[in-house]
Order: C-alpha cells, then structure tokens, then sequence
C-alpha cells in the first residue's frame, strides 16, 4: 500500500511540475497493482480518485473516461464502503457534462453531494461545482453563483467556473481579475486547465496580447503532449485569437480542425461553440451563406443541448447576417429589388406588393439612391451579387 501511494504522488508531482507524460505513465504503474487486487480498499479508492483527477487536470479525456468506468464498477462492488463513491460521481458528473448528458450530469453531481455529507468529504468541491458549471451553460447564473460558492467550502477555488460566470453577467474586467489572479499563482498543470478560460476572458477584455500569450501556452503544451483532447482546446484557442487578430483565414484552419477533435470525443458544446467561430471566419472573409449555415447549426446544437446563453449568441449572429444580406435597404426595399432582379416591371411589382406605381418608383429611386446605381441593370447585378435575387 504505501509504496503504491508513493508511486502515485510521485506521479502527481510530476504533473503538477509540467511532465504530464511521466506522470501518467506512474499513473497506469500504480493501477496495474490496483486492478490486479493488490491493494486494499482504502488506497485503492485514493489511488483511482488521485488518477481521474490528474487525467481531468492534463485533458486526457480518454484515461479518464476509462477509469471512471472503472472506479464506477469498483464502487458498485462495495455498496458499504461511502468513502470514494462521492468522488466517483463527481467525475462522473465532469463526464456527462462534457458528452452533452447536462440532467445526468446534474443527477451525479446531487448524488456526490449527498455522499460529502455521508462519509466522502472530498466529494464537496466537484459534486457543487459540476452544478455550477451545467447551471451556468444553463444560463441559471444565480444558481450557478450558489453552487460554486458552495465548491469553495472544500477550500479549492472553484475556477475557471467563477470567473466563466462573471464573463456571462458581462463584467469582463472582473472576470480578467480573478482568472490572472488564479492562473498566476497556480502551478503548471493547474495553470494549463485555466489557460482556455483565460484566453477567453483577455478576448472579452480586449487584451489580445494575454490571449495570445495564453493560446501559445497552450499550443506549446499540444505539441509535448498531443493528445486529442489537447490538440482540441489548443486549436479552438488559437483560432479565436487568430480571428480577432484579423487573420480569419488562418483562424478558420485552425478551428476546423479543433471542431473535428471536438467531434470525434464526443463534446457536442464545445463542438458548437468551434462552429460559431467557424462562422465568424467565414462572415470575414465574405462566404456569407457559409457562415450562415455554421451559425444555423451551433444555434441548433445549443437549444438540443438547453445552452440557452449560447443559442441566443448563435441567433444573435444569423440575424446579424439579415441585416449583411438586406445593407443599407429597407425591409420593403429588400422585396421591391428581388421584383426588379426578376424582371418585373414597375405595374407588375407594385400588383404583387399592392402599392401604388407611384410609391414602387419611390422605392426604386432610393434603391439607386443607397446603393450608388443608376439602371435597373446594376440594381439586378447587386441583387444577384449580394444574394437577394430570386
């Protein structure tokens, strides 16, 4: 037993020091002897819980997911033992939350509560502060405020959650505090889990140079440690300050291939949140009916998903695209110059619209009048160029 706790915190230790590699290679030594019975109960449980935090801790999304399951069958064959089950459900709480599963995820979350106050006091911090996350995706932000309060009881802070819900009620500046604050005294394995937070709160407080500081960190840790979780979160970051750089082009690369990642683990919130940028690349460099459909998609995925902050996000930029695609013209001027860019003539239009001809020539005339035409001919180029033909 206690040569195996030692493995485990010499593991620990090697990821707390920026060796992620190392020390999960401890981590698969010391649950060879754990699965293989070696061990009793009570470090087995510390060990499994130890190892699940440390895989969350360096983005290693599939050893997480596997010894979750493990240490959930592990539990399950030991009704009478309360100590750990808490702590499993908590993890299993980060996983639902992640795969998009947020009732099951909160499910989890109250069952690891329940069990903090029946003999797993370590289950506290993660049992409030997965429902402070699905609350605050939820858009239930005073709940969310509640719970990660109460994950602050175990004397962790519960970040990046609590400077993620002061971007949501718009105080960037207060958000930028606490996440520099908490990102400059931690150390590097814990630095790295804040650092995707981090770049988005510097791009809400337009600090761009910090957010490239904190994208290039995490594109630094990718290529030590290419793990797809990693590549991910890394991908994702530097597309976002590729794009506010002006660089959409390479922003778009960048987040393509993050949202394929996303995709492929499973990670539906994250995966929309990359197609919204997507979108956003898109719209800047002209491929409007692209960026369109990106927009329709995430904002489809956030209402599936109950991401009710991020649906109206998504909605809010589709109905920014009407207003690209209408320019300077009216609602009313929008259908006159479809008619005109179908060859309809004045009496024709004004029939289908019910106006009168005198108020449709009105209507061309200030067509021509904002967009700088002078023909009915360059009015249908516009039309056609601009999508508002047909």
């Amino acid at each position: 037993d206690l040569s195996a706790l030692a493995l485990l915190g010499t593991g620990q230790a090697s990821l707390m020091l920026g060796r992620p590699d190392e020390g999960l290679r401890m981590f698969d030594e010391v649950l060879v002897a754990v699965t293989a019975g070696e061990l009793s109960p009570i470090p087995s449980g510390i060990i499994y819980c130890a190892v699940i935090g440390g895989c969350h801790l360096v983005f290693d999304l599939a050893r997480a997911l596997e010894w979750t399951a493990v240490l959930d069958r592990w539990c399950s064959a030991r009704p009478d033992l309360v100590p750990f089950s808490g702590q499993c459900q908590s993890h299993r709480a980060e996983l639902f939350r992640l795969h998009g599963a947020w009732a099951e995820a909160l499910e989890a979350a109250a069952v690891a509560q329940g069990r903090s106050t029946r003999g797993d006091p370590q289950a506290v911090y993660g049992g409030y502060y997965q429902q402070g996350e699905v609350q605050r995706l939820t858009g239930k932000l005073e709940a969310a405020d509640v719970s990660y309060r109460q994950a602050a009881r175990s004397g962790y802070e519960p970040q990046p959650g609590l400077a993620l819900l002061s971007l949501a009620r718009g105080e960037a500046q207060q958000a930028q505090s606490m996440i520099r604050r908490a990102s400059g005294v931690a150390d590097p394995a814990t630095r790295r889990n804040l650092l995707p937070a981090l770049v988005e709160v510097e791009l809400a407080a337009s600090d761009l140079d910090a957010a490239r500081q904190g994208a290039d960190e995490l594109a630094a840790f990718a290529c030590e440690f290419p793990m797809p979780m990693v590549q991910a979160v890394a991908g994702q970051a530097d597309g976002a300050v590729r794009l506010a750089e002006g660089d959409p082009a390479g922003a778009s690369q960048a987040l393509r291939q993050a949202w394929k990642l996303w995709l492929e683990l499973g990670v539906p919130y994250e995966a929309a949140r990359c197609r919204v940028l997507i979108g956003r690349a898109c719209r800047a460099l002209g491929d409007e009916p692209s960026a369109l459909m990106d927009f329709e998609a995430a904002h489809a995925e956030f209402l599936e998903l109950g991401a009710a902050p991020a649906a109206a996000w998504a909605a809010s930029l589709i109905r920014e695209g009407s207003d690209i695609a209408q320019g300077p013209l009216s609602p009313r001027e929008t259908e006159v110059l479809r008619l005109v860019a179908s060859g309809e003539g004045n009496r024709a239009i004004a029939a289908e619209l019910y106006l009168s001809e005198k108020t449709v020539a009105r209507h061309i005339s200030n067509i021509f009048l904002k967009l700088g035409l002078s023909s009915r001919a360059a009015a249908t180029r516009y039309a056609f160029e601009h999508g508002l033909a047909g």
